[in-house]
């Protein structure tokens, strides 16, 4: 672990926010030359409001600088293939993306890198696994903001690792501790992960095992422990399964054998060298204030810039 054990860490899971910023935003909110630029100034708002609110002392944005990284396809070919627009050869598959969201990303980014808020993606990796790691080598309390239900699996009430999910914009926001997980689905951090697993994640591609839902997954997870201690009991006549559960699971073991790697995140990215404090002015005020007029940012960004100054 490394930092402060006084500094609370905010983990932005950038392109998620930025989806819900698009989405939650008129597209009829746009730049001087009729350009949108809902998401970027819907972005900026979320972070003006989540600052505000849960004041952290370090902030990094989290981006995908590889949605579905071929070390997980090759595992599971189906992950994520509904959502891809056009294979490439070379780098990352393209996403399929709203068309007038696609050209906002390099604004955010732009306007993070200006302001000093650190942005960090590594090549091969997804937002996901970046988080992971930081969480897993922060010394002090982690909040997580993610509209995307897999980082439950990070959870740690040990260690303060919590998920903020947003229920309406980011002024509602789900505080998702070991309590609500097990409240809601009868697992603590690590067991969501075999539990999603084990239920599959159409949205992902994730099939899943067939026949085993949420409710049985959980069940199942309750009885044995964790996916070890079940598989254990497919191969133990004396447990408790039934046969239907102990066939399909028996069936199922190719993909069982895999799917862990694909559905945890990963906790060891090479991150580059970055500043998480949260920065009370712009790193660079003259580009700040350039994408602010070619953009016009207006009063997202300045609300922003207040908030950022204490």
């Amino acid at each position: 672990m490394i930092g402060d054990v006084t500094r609370r860490l905010m983990l932005l899971d950038t392109a998620s926010l930025y989806f819900r910023a698009y989405f939650g935003v008129p597209d009829s909110v746009k730049a001087p030359d009729g350009t949108p630029v809902n998401a970027v100034r819907g972005l900026l708002d979320f972070i003006a409001r989540l600052v505000q609110d849960r004041r952290p002392d370090d902030l990094v944005a989290c981006m995908d600088a590889d949605w579905r990284p071929a070390w997980r396809v090759e595992l599971i070919p189906s992950y994520k293939a509904h959502r891809v627009a056009e294979e490439t050869e070379t780098g990352p598959d393209e996403e399929e993306v709203p068309d007038t969201l696609s050209p906002q990303v390099p604004v955010i980014e732009a306007v993070l890198d200006a302001l000093g808020i650190a942005r960090v993606g590594v090549a091969g990796y997804e937002a996901d696994d970046v988080i992971g790691t930081l969480a897993g080598r922060a010394a002090g309390p982690v909040d997580i903001v993610t509209g995307d239900r897999d980082l439950y699996q990070l959870v740690d009430d040990a260690r303060g690792v919590r998920v903020l999910y947003p229920l309406k914009g980011v002024g509602t926001l789900q505080v998702t501790d070991e309590a609500w997980l097990r409240a809601k689905y009868g697992v603590d951090g690590p067991g969501y992960a075999d539990l999603a697993l084990l239920r599959g994640d159409p949205s992902d591609g994730l099939p899943g095992v067939p026949g085993i839902g949420e409710k049985t997954a959980a069940k199942l997870l309750d009885a044995y422990g964790d996916l070890a201690g079940i598989m254990a009991a497919v191969d133990d006549p004396a447990s408790k399964l039934t046969p239907a559960q102990r066939r399909r699971l028996d069936e199922a073991r190719d993909y069982v054998a895999v799917a862990p790697k694909v559905v945890r995140v990963a906790g060891d990215v090479p991150l580059p060298e970055h500043d998480p404090a949260l920065p009370t002015r712009p790193r660079d005020p003259a580009e700040l204030e350039r994408l602010a007029a070619r953009w016009g940012l207006g009063g997202s960004l300045d609300r922003l810039l207040t908030t950022l100054k204490g």
